[in-house]
Formats: structure tokens, sequence, C-alpha cells
């Protein structure tokens, strides 16, 4: 679940329960996500060294008025994230130039 990421608050985002899933990175290289509205999809490739590339984004494409401004926010951001860090049972990911989107595992919180 995404709990930090950019001026969005952790209420707001626990409330459209906005997620990333990588469950299938392993055995495919697939990752989804959610925040609040529209199935977000792509590819990512996380390496041994703190590095992570995402690509092939897609998304479906309904109208949701209360989620669409951290969805557009969310989306442009994540193919900029080029680090990754994890520390128990938190995943930041980041950029070159210090931004930064925290998730915290579903089970934990």
């Amino acid at each position: 679940m995404l709990v930090e990421f950019q001026d969005f608050s952790k209420d707001m985002m626990v409330a459209n329960k906005a997620n990333v899933n990588f469950t299938s990175i392993k055995d495919a290289g697939k990752f989804s996500a959610n925040m609040g509205c529209n199935n977000m999809f792509g590819t990512a490739t996380f390496s041994g060294n703190g590095m992570v590339k995402f690509s092939q984004m897609g998304s479906t494409m309904m109208f949701c008025d209360k989620a669409m401004d951290l969805e557009a926010a969310f989306g442009k951001a994540l193919p900029t994230m080029t680090h990754y860090k994890i520390e128990g049972h938190y995943l930041t990911l980041s950029d070159n130039t210090g931004k930064s989107m925290k998730f915290v595992a579903s089970d934990w919180d």
C-alpha cells in the first residue's frame, strides 16, 4: 500500500486503497497498481544493486473524480523511479532528484 507520496495524505491514500502489486515480478516481470480508480500495469525490472526500471505502462481509462489527481501524479512519477530500498515491511522507490514514494506491505500497518 502506498503510504508516502508527494503532498497526498496517508489517510487519502489508504481510503483509496492505493497499492502496487509486485507478486508477478519474479515469474513474468509484471506489476499492477491501483490508486482508487483505474487499473494500471506494466513491467518492472529490479536489480540486485538497488536499481529498478519501469516500462510498458498502461491503464484503463475510467473517470473517477476523487482519485484522478493521485492517479495522474503516480502514473507520471513511477516511470522516473530508478532506485529501490527495502527496510523491514517498507519499500521506497526514488528517482535521481530525491523524489520518492513509500509503500508498506499490505498485511502490515
